[in-house]
């Protein structure tokens, strides 16, 4: 990775998020980029945080729940993250599952309110 620092900007584009996302990840200290006066400047570790951020949202974390999480690596090292990770990952696995399967029965049953609604005007059709 190089050691290249990207600014606020250049970050905000980077990843594809808004500056209003960017300053509340810093507010809640999941990034913090070093400043020089008024910049900020986001180094490899920060731009590393922010892929894992992100990845963690795309699969539904909690922004608390990263944060934590990160947390770990600073204060205990690889394998303790990569141990909560896994049990994280699991809950989660869980979760989706259900929210899909859920998701089924919805489709399911709008298809079904749905099928029943060109019925009835089928119906009404044949009657005039």
């Amino acid at each position: 990775m190089s050691d290249r620092k990207l600014t606020f900007k250049e970050m905000c584009a980077r990843f594809e998020v808004t500056p209003r996302t960017l300053r509340y990840y810093e507010y809640i200290e999941l990034l913090r980029p070093e400043k020089d006066g008024r910049n900020r400047l986001y180094g490899p570790r920060e731009i590393a945080r922010m892929t894992l951020i992100l990845r963690g949202r795309r699969f539904g974390f909690s922004l608390e729940g990263i944060r934590q999480w990160l947390e770990i690596y600073e204060t205990r090292g690889t394998r303790p993250q990569l141990e909560t990770w896994i049990e994280m990952a699991d809950k989660q696995l869980v979760e989706l599952t259900r929210q899909r399967e859920e998701l089924g029965m919805t489709i399911d049953d709008l298809r079904s309110l749905r099928d029943e609604a060109r019925r009835l005007l089928a119906e009404d059709d044949t009657k005039d």
